[in-house]
């Protein structure tokens, strides 16, 4: 039975890293006393290694320790054997570029699927829908697929923005970017604003924190979903 944390974020401003989920956290990996952690998407270019030491000191705080993939010679058996999974956030073109190139992307899927716990942020979270192409990050690198992991039966728009009404910004809104989207593909979107989690149970998809999200369909309005509801019984 899957078992996912899909987070929009990974900090909330003001805040420290997870700082604002790791109650939530503390639960959903309750059972894991080592944490598999993806770092392909590189923030920033940051190093593997120092991306991976920011997830080891806020794990620390629930006793969970921290292993990257990169530190082990074959990152698929990493996977396999993992107790948890948790993909950080990043350039999602990089990430999804970096599991194929490391032909881990099926395994990773796999494991899941059978249960292993998975959190992921932002990018770690783009690959859990169908596809990539609502991510909101540069194409900085080209990767074999678009196609993602698909534990969700929709995509993602993390950090979602409503517009400002009092900018002078004449750029796309990302409700016009997905409404781009919309008109070459038929798969919804989901507009997860900064501190609003999915909770993954099995079939059940439950969206998680004090704020709405916006539901995109194609050739219709889109609607703000209160939490608690469980978007599996949405149509899809």
């Amino acid at each position: 039975m899957k078992k996912l944390i899909i987070a929009s974020t990974s900090t909330l401003h003001g805040g420290n890293y997870l700082e604002y989920i790791l109650p939530e956290l503390k639960k959903h990996f309750s059972n894991v006393s080592t944490l598999l952690f993806i770092p392909y998407a590189q923030p920033s270019g940051i190093s593997y290694d120092d991306y991976t030491n920011i997830a080891k000191r806020a794990f620390a705080t629930i006793d969970v320790k921290v292993n990257g993939i990169h530190e082990f010679e074959n990152p698929t058996e990493a996977i396999e054997n993992a107790e948890g999974i948790f993909t950080g956030g990043g350039n999602t073109f990089l990430l999804v570029t970096k599991l194929f190139e490391n032909k881990v992307i099926d395994t990773l899927k796999k494991v899941v699927e059978n249960g292993t716990p998975y959190l992921g942020s932002s990018a770690g979270s783009n690959i859990t829908g169908l596809t990539m192409q609502t991510t909101n990050d540069m194409p900085i690198i080209y990767p074999p697929s678009f196609e993602t992991l698909g534990f969700l039966p929709f995509n993602l728009n993390p950090h979602y923005l409503d517009p400002d009404l009092q900018s002078k910004h004449m750029g796309e809104t990302r409700e016009t970017r997905i409404k781009e989207y919309h008109t070459l593909n038929s798969s919804p979107v989901l507009g997860l604003r900064e501190g609003s989690w999915l909770e993954v149970t099995g079939k059940k998809i439950l969206l998680k924190g004090n704020l709405t999200a916006r539901w995109f369909r194609q050739n219709e309005k889109p609607i703000e979903l209160n939490p608690e509801t469980d978007l599996s019984l949405l149509e899809h």
